[in-house]
C-alpha cells in the first residue's frame, strides 16, 4: 500500500473535486499550500484535443515572461569571429565553435539553451542526435538560430522560454518560482497562456484546449477555468 505524505494530504484537501478555478484563486491556493525547504517551480500544463499527426503547423513558439522564470538559464553559443565577443558580453556561459562542437559530440550537454548563427548550422547538423532528444537543437522558429546573437541571448537571460506540443498532445512549462509574489506569477501565467492560445492556428477553436492546470513542484495540479483564456 502506498503511503501518502502529510504534505500531500494537506495540499489535496485544499482543492474541491472537479472544480475549475480562476487563475487568481489557483495561484493563491498553491502559494498558501504546504511548502518545502526549497524554492519550488510553478508550472503550467495544458492538454490539447488535437493529435500531433493531424496538425499542419507545429504548435510551438516562444514567449518572453514579464518577470522571468527565476531560474538561471545556461546558454551555450556556437559561433565564430566577432560573434564570440558579442555572445560573451551578452552573458552566454559557453562560447566557441569547433572545441565546443567536439565536446558536445562526446556527450556533454551541461547547458539549457543552444544559440547559433545560420552560418554555423552546417557545422552543427551532426549534433542533432545528441541535442534533438533533449530539446536543445537550435531552431530558427524559436529564435535560437539568428544573426543577432547578442539580442537573442539577452532575451533568453531576461526570461524568454520555448514551448512545444509533445507526442501526448501536452504542453508543459515552468513559468515562475514559488517565492514570486502572486501578481508576478499571475502575470507570467497569463502571458504564457495568451501566447500559446492566440498564436497557434490549430487552437483557434475553443474546444481544442482540453484542460489547463497550474501547480508547484511538490503539489497537485489546480485545474483552471479555460474560458478565462479564450481568444
Amino acid at each position: 500500500m502506498v503511503k501518502i505524505s502529510k504534505r500531500k494530504k494537506s495540499n489535496d484537501s485544499l482543492l474541491e473535486k472537479d472544480k475549475r478555478y480562476s487563475l487568481k484563486e489557483a495561484v493563491s491556493l498553491i502559494k498558501n499550500a504546504s511548502k518545502t525547504k526549497f524554492d519550488e517551480s510553478v508550472d503550467i500544463s495544458m492538454k490539447l484535443n488535437v493529435k500531433p499527426k493531424e496538425v499542419t503547423q507545429p504548435i510551438r513558439g516562444t514567449v518572453a515572461l514579464p518577470h522571468g522564470t527565476g531560474k538561471k538559464t545556461r546558454v551555450c553559443c556556437l559561433c565564430k569571429g566577432e560573434d564570440e565577443s558579442k555572445a560573451k558580453a551578452a552573458g552566454a556561459e559557453y562560447v566557441g565553435a569547433d572545441e565546443l562542437i567536439t565536446k558536445i559530440t562526446g556527450g556533454w550537454t551541461d547547458f539549457d539553451v543552444v544559440v547559433t548563427t545560420p552560418e554555423m548550422m552546417k557545422d552543427i547538423a551532426r549534433l542533432g542526435k545528441i541535442l534533438g532528444p533533449k530539446g536543445l537543437m537550435p531552431n530558427p522558429k524559436s529564435g535560437t538560430v539568428t544573426k543577432d546573437i547578442d539580442a537573442a541571448i539577452k532575451e533568453i537571460k531576461r526570461g524568454k522560454i520555448e514551448y512545444k506540443m509533445d507526442k501526448q498532445s501536452g504542453i508543459h512549462a515552468s513559468i515562475a518560482r514559488l517565492s514570486f509574489d502572486e501578481t508576478a506569477i499571475i502575470e507570467n501565467a497569463r502571458e504564457f497562456l495568451h501566447a500559446v492560445i492566440t498564436t497557434s492556428p490549430a487552437l483557434a477553436k475553443p474546444q481544442t484546449v482540453g484542460s489547463i492546470a497550474i501547480s508547484k513542484t511538490m503539489g497537485p495540479g489546480v485545474k483552471l477555468e479555460i474560458s478565462e483564456f479564450k481568444r
